[in-house]
């Protein structure tokens, strides 16, 4: 049965492989290689990392990041999700997803954001389900491996937090 626990840095391996796992399909990131543990813990947001496993292996992760350092925008966070290609299509995206929103709104996170490259229909589907909305395309956005890439930007408003 697959477990979603909160993310401690004895993980970062299993974690780091999902994310190269992810770098690799050429659909999920921007980015081309995975980072340092200190680069990626300085990054994330602490309280709201999420690791999902079964059997003492781990299966995806989740966490997120803010999306600026201006105070009036404490409340909002980008929105990281990764399944290992061997698990994928098995809900525990849905599941690490979930579990992340709810530990976004007890940290008083009131909006998430994803930005997600339109190929990436199964992460669209999994963020709609999730909640989140399309609130439009980023075209050309920006360059990978020499083409331009747009994503779909999606958000979800919390119900309980940020409504005062």
């Amino acid at each position: 049965m697959v477990q979603v626990s909160k993310m401690e840095p004895g993980h970062w391996q299993a974690v780091k492989q999902i994310y190269l796992e992810g770098i690799a399909t050429g659909n999920a990131t921007f980015q081309t290689t995975a980072p340092s543990w200190e680069e990626w813990n300085d990054a994330h947001i602490s309280s709201c990392r999420l690791v999902a496993a079964e059997d003492d292996e781990l299966l995806g992760w989740a966490a997120l990041t803010p999306v600026s350092g201006r105070c009036v925008y404490a409340g909002v966070a980008e929105v990281s999700v990764y399944i290992a290609g061997k698990a994928r299509g098995k809900g525990i995206g849905k599941r690490l997803l979930e579990e992340l929103v709810t530990e976004s709104e007890k940290n008083n996170y009131w909006t998430l954001q994803a930005g997600i490259f339109p190929e990436n229909s199964a992460s669209i589907r999994l963020h709609q389900g999730a909640g989140f909305r399309i609130i439009g395309n980023r075209e050309r956005i920006g360059q990978m491996n020499g083409v331009w890439r747009d994503t779909v930007l999606l958000e979800r408003r919390s119900n309980i937090v940020g409504r005062d």
